[in-house]
């Protein structure tokens, strides 16, 4: 690099008359629209709902409670804040990008000799300033680079938040499935109860055998085994709803264990067109900032090859004596220029990875959409066609157990319509815990609660 100090007048004005142009490099401020497609799959264009609190449509006042209070107190949530705050200060930081002021001050005491000796105290003190013109817009670059990285922070928590309240909402449905599948089995467990009393009775006076007495201990036992499994399963989904919500355990788990019915599905929700997504899509304005910032590098890699100049200035006073300098100072990059080219080269290529990357998410955005809605029209449709059937099982029990009681079922009979009903409603209810799930897989896919805040 050759640097010519004090140049002259003329090359100095041209340079600065250039800091008047456009700046170097693509504009991160003008990115071209993706193309989307005209509508969903299977969608009807409707509106989307709320963009908030969309959870309060399955109307259940502790999972919203639960939610408002871990919004301001997630892990995740808290991290992705403070990702947000460094941006911030990088984005202030541009602010004074260019000029740099120092300064400096020194006292000491000092002792002559000679025919007298005298002690005194000498400072000294300096002020110096420099200023870089951004003649070709690598700082203005930078600046918009910054801007886009704080744009794209406040994207991901978003992100972050849809993460966390797929995960909350999960978490919560599951609980309350398993707890659903206790009181069930608990159920089962009672009739069967009665089935044996009977059966022995039977036995006694030589209706049954003991081979019917075996038969129906077996199924007792079968039902008493299962319920541990469940319990286990409510108790680890409280324990991860716990971690997610940055509570305690042990208060939680008996909050919990009064019960809840299990989450219904709600009806809707609509999802808009896929040119929707592009504004409510926090993945997709991540990308698209991530993309505008890479932009911006190009230009700030572009503007490191040409000519630089700046203004410096120094003032000092040591001991009485005041000393001042002043002028500019043009920098050429020469001998660089192929390192310098190369890293342009690099922002170009990175800025074509971060250009498909934004297309890449629209295009897994419409994806999202399009799945979850096929997901929750048919779970909708099973879980409604299997809470029919558990209907129809439990019918077919209390008429099998009223034959049976009446002499004209046999035994074996009534142990197959009990473990049919008893499968029917588990079915039925971890069809509707699946069907509740997906109803908030497609808020959330449809960017629905991203903006919601503590």
């Amino acid at each position: 690099m050759t640097t010519t100090r004090y140049g002259r007048r003329g090359l100095l004005v041209s340079l600065l008359a250039l800091s008047a142009c456009a700046a170097v490099g693509p504009d991160p401020n003008d990115l071209p629209v993706p193309t989307v497609q005209a509508g969903f799959a299977e969608g009807e264009g409707r509106a989307t709902g709320s963009q908030v609190a969309f959870w309060g449509g399955y109307n259940d006042a502790m999972l919203s409670q639960l939610i408002s209070n871990g919004l301001g107190q997630s892990f995740d949530i808290l991290s992705a804040n403070e990702a947000i705050r460094a941006a911030r200060a990088d984005l202030e930081a541009a602010g004074v990008l260019g000029a740099q002021v120092s300064g400096t001050g020194t006292g000491a005491r000092q002792r002559a000799g000679g025919d007298g000796v005298s002690v005194g105290t000498a400072n000294s003190s300096s002020l110096s300033a420099a200023f870089v013109f951004d003649l070709f817009g690598g700082a203005r670059r930078e600046r918009e680079g910054r801007r886009a990285a704080y744009q794209a922070a406040e994207a991901d928590l978003q992100t972050t938040r849809l993460a966390w309240l797929a995960e909350v909402i999960a978490a919560y449905s599951d609980a309350r499935y398993y707890q659903q599948a206790m009181a069930l089995t608990r159920e089962t467990i009672a009739s069967r109860r009665d089935t044996l009393d009977v059966t022995r009775n039977m036995a006694g006076v030589g209706v049954s055998t003991q081979y019917d007495v075996a038969q129906t201990e077996a199924l007792l036992q079968t039902a008493q085994a299962d319920l541990p499994n469940y319990e286990a399963q409510f108790n680890a989904q409280v324990y991860r709803l716990s971690t997610l919500l940055n509570l305690q355990a042990q208060p939680l788990l008996a909050q919990m264990k009064r019960g809840s019915s299990q989450l219904r599905t709600p009806p809707g929700p609509g999802t808009g067109v896929p040119a929707d997504l592009l504004r409510t899509r926090p993945d997709i304005r991540s990308a698209q900032y991530s993309y505008a910032q890479s932009l911006a590098e190009i230009g700030v890699a572009t503007a490191d090859m040409l000519p630089s100049v700046s203004l410096t200035g120094t003032v000092s006073d040591s001991g009485g004596n005041t000393s001042w300098g002043f002028g500019p100072s043009v920098s050429i990059p020469v001998l660089n220029q192929t390192a310098l080219g190369a890293t342009r080269k690099r922002r170009q290529a990175e800025a074509r990875q971060a250009e498909i990357a934004w297309k890449s998410s629209v295009a897994e955005a419409v994806e999202d959409v399009q799945t979850a809605q096929s997901n929750l029209r048919r779970y909708r449709s099973r879980a409604a066609m299997l809470d029919q059937a558990a209907t129809s099982y439990s019918r077919a029990y209390t008429m099998a157990r009223e034959n049976f009681e009446a002499g004209e079922l046999a035994l074996l009979d009534l142990l197959e319509a009990d473990r049919s009903r008893f499968s029917a409603r588990l079915s039925a209810a971890a069809a509707r815990n699946t069907a509740a799930q997906e109803w908030a897989t497609l808020q959330i896919a449809t960017g629905a609660g991203s903006a919601v805040n503590k």
